[in-house]
């Protein structure tokens, strides 16, 4: 009886010495996606249907966010083709290796060739690199770059911005959208668009104007296949991939839209994701990083609820 009952209290001992033990031990970080997950309605935005285009391929729907706030000009420009069907029945003519899909019309400089661009279309525009940063809501990243003196968001994409010129600009990441151009500067008007595939080639910054990024739809773009070296444009048509349409989302019938959201960059959950990818502390990783890459933040999208 005297053992059972020295067993009983040293079983007991024990147990509560374990559960002393697991209260001093401090809680497991949570992960980035276990803080998206509890992230509160309010810490996410709709996707505004008026400044949303859908490409639409045979292989599906690729969703792009316009930036009127950065290139007013070159948005207005492309609301003004996508209302017209511009890219309608127009292709995906470049495909470059670790680099960019471009899209438009391949004959677009060929006197007799070229599709007309629908009424109201501007023929030529400034060059919008780079806007003031007077005014504007800058959620800045505390880590350094190599291409700008501050990294951050405003209005939820991915901006550099230099202090001492006032000036911000979108960073050039994976799935931006600019507008392609020749050599001079105001040589674009948005007709001709292209989409980074490939490692962020940050080099390009304040270099082009850039009009907004894919926020659903990268995978149908990533898979494209590569046109020949050096630049990836197709010499056989055939291996064009055809645009179905390019239409705006608050052009397109209610029941057909793809309603979106997504999480606010000033938002604390936002804030707290970012961090724990800054310095993972799950089971994989040996040693925090303690750094992100600008082009490395993810931007959480999700249906609406």
């Amino acid at each position: 009886m005297r053992i059972a009952l020295l067993a009983a209290a040293l079983s007991t001992s024990l147990l509560m010495a374990a559960h002393a033990q697991e209260a001093q031990q401090p809680p497991k970080p949570k992960t980035a996606q276990e803080i998206i997950n509890a992230a509160p309605s309010s810490a996410w935005r709709d996707l505004d249907p008026a400044n949303t285009l859908y490409m639409e391929l045979a292989s599906g729907r690729v969703i792009i966010e316009l930036a009127p706030n950065f290139a007013p000009k070159h948005v207005a420009n492309i609301l003004t083709m996508a209302k017209g069907g511009f890219w309608d029945g127009l292709n995906i003519y470049r495909s470059q290796d670790n680099f960019v899909v471009q899209f438009g019309d391949p004959d677009g400089e060929e006197a007799g060739k070229a599709k007309p661009y629908p009424a109201g279309t501007q023929t030529h525009l400034p060059a919008e690199f780079t806007r003031s940063d007077k005014g504007v809501k800058f959620d800045r990243l505390p880590d350094v770059d190599g291409w700008a003196p501050q990294v951050g968001f405003v209005d939820g994409f991915p901006v550099g911005r230099n202090p001492k010129t006032g000036k911000l600009w979108m960073a050039h990441c994976y799935g931006t959208l600019g507008a392609g151009r020749n050599n001079a500067p105001d040589s674009s008007i948005g007709a001709e668009l292209y989409v980074v595939t490939g490692q962020s080639p940050r080099a390009l910054d304040h270099q082009l104007t850039v009009v907004g990024r894919v926020v659903q739809g990268m995978e149908l773009l990533s898979v494209i296949p590569r046109g020949p070296a050096p630049m990836g444009f197709y010499t056989d048509p055939s291996l064009r991939t055809p645009i179905v349409s390019i239409k705006l989302a608050s052009d397109v019938p209610e029941a057909q839209r793809t309603p979106l959201q997504l999480l606010r960059t000033d938002s604390q959950a936002f804030i707290d994701a970012t961090e724990a990818r800054r310095n993972r502390k799950d089971d994989f990783y040996t040693e925090p990083p303690g750094h992100i890459d600008l082009c490395n933040v993810t931007f959480p999208v999700r249906a609406r609820p």
